[in-house]
This record gives structure tokens, sequence and C-alpha cells, in this order.
């Protein structure tokens, strides 16, 4: 039944953002012509790419180890079992707004309030690094064994000495996880923020769209494909070894 529903409703949306089969016959056709022209893909402003390419990886590497630092003490503020409601209410309502826009949307954000260039793609980007790994983070903590904490706490250790003792051990490799993936995944959104003027290979692509400049546009797609691909197999290396 709630499948029907489903349906007929997906349905009725279709008919009423104007989706039909004679736009998508004629979008296709368009789509061929555009790919005709991306090939072959122009690697002569190699240089051009490079550049981008290099910033974008910049902007993400220097987002994840902020977003990561910041996630620490935010993810544990924010464990239930950890800290007071007091506590842990308003962290999570910090995690929440941070997961709430898109990165572009706070990229666009930044870049209205600090100015073009890099550092709008790396506060963009440090935002949605709290925002997924503390909350991963704070699960993470709450599915915790207490009985390590609790032994720790018995040898009348402080605060810091339980945590560094009972609880992190038991999330470390977790943790690990999270980095690593949080830094593919602003890899992917290192060269999206661009687009919007806040660094990196997606100003590149914007201006050769701009420029009708579809030849380059291949190029600079298959770069960052291939930049992905390479940060995927580094990236399942680095859990392998972790586990």
């Amino acid at each position: 039944m709630a499948f029907a529903g489903l349906a007929v409703y997906a349905l009725y949306a279709a008919s009423t953002l104007d989706i039909t089969w004679a736009r998508l016959l004629v979008g296709l056709d368009e789509g061929s012509k555009f790919l005709g022209r991306m090939v072959p893909p122009n690697f002569q402003r190699w240089e051009l790419l490079v550049e981008g390419m290099v910033e974008s990886i910049q902007i993400a590497v220097l987002a994840s180890a902020v977003g990561l630092v910041l996630s620490l003490p935010v993810g544990l503020l924010a464990a239930r079992n950890l800290m007071p409601a007091w506590v842990s209410g308003p962290a999570r309502l910090f995690v929440a707004l941070c997961r709430s826009l898109h990165p572009v949307i706070v990229a666009i954000l930044f870049v209205k309030a600090i100015g073009f260039g890099a550092m709008a793609g790396v506060m963009a980007l440090v935002v949605a690094s709290v925002g997924f790994v503390s909350k991963l983070f704070a699960e993470a903590i709450e599915e915790i064994s207490l009985k390590q904490v609790e032994a720790v706490r018995a040898t009348g250790a402080p605060f810091f000495s339980v945590l560094f003792y009972g609880v992190l051990p038991q999330v470390l490799s977790r943790f690990v996880g999270f980095a690593v993936y949080q830094l593919d995944s602003n890899l992917r959104n290192s060269t999206m923020v661009g687009i919007v003027g806040a660094g990196g290979i997606g100003g590149t692509l914007f201006a050769a769209f701009k420029r009708f400049d579809y030849d380059f546009v291949a190029a600079i797609l298959i770069a960052i494909v291939a930049l992905i691909f390479v940060s995927e197999l580094i990236s399942g290396r680095v859990r392998k070894a972790f586990q």
C-alpha cells in the first residue's frame, strides 16, 4: 500500500514539475551534441589544471585537519552516556546546525562574509566535517562498554584520564575510519565549492563552462575523477590498516 501511494505521488510530482518524455528526448539530443564537443579532451593548459587541483587538495586537507580537531571535543560533549543532558543537548543542537546545510550553500555564505578564495572553501568544509564526524563520533561513544570506563573511574582517575584510558581506546579505530572517510568526502566537496567562488578546481571548471571551452571541461572532469579514484584507493588501504 505504501509503495502504491509513493508511486501515485511520484506521478503527481512529475506532472507538476513539467517532467515529460518530450523534454527528455530533446535533452538527450542536446546532451549528445554537448558530449561531442567535449571530445577529445584538451590538456594543453595543464598548468592551470594542476594549479586548481593542488588548491582543491590543500583545501580538503586543511579543512579535514581543523574539522577533525574540533570534532573530538564536540563529539565528546554530545555523547549522552558521558555528559548530562544540559551539556549533550546544546552540543547535539550545534551538530545538527552544522549538518543542516549543504557545503555549497555554506560556501556561498562564507564567500559573502569573507570574500572569494580558498579560505571560504576551507571554512565551509570545516563546518561540514564537524557536523558529520561529531555525530558519528558521539554515536560511537554511546555504544562503548561502560565496564572499562567504570574500572578506570574506580581507580580514582580524573575525568580526562577516564577519557584517555577508558573511552578513546574503544573508539579510536572507528574515529580513524571517520577521519579517512571525511577527508575523502572533502576532496569531492572541494571540487564543488569552487563553483561558487570558494577556491579550487571548481572555479576553473566553472570558468571553462562560461567560455564554452568544453574540451577543457572534459580534461578537468577526467582529472577530478582520477583524483577521487586515487583517494578511494588510499583511504581503503588506511581503513584496512586500522581494522
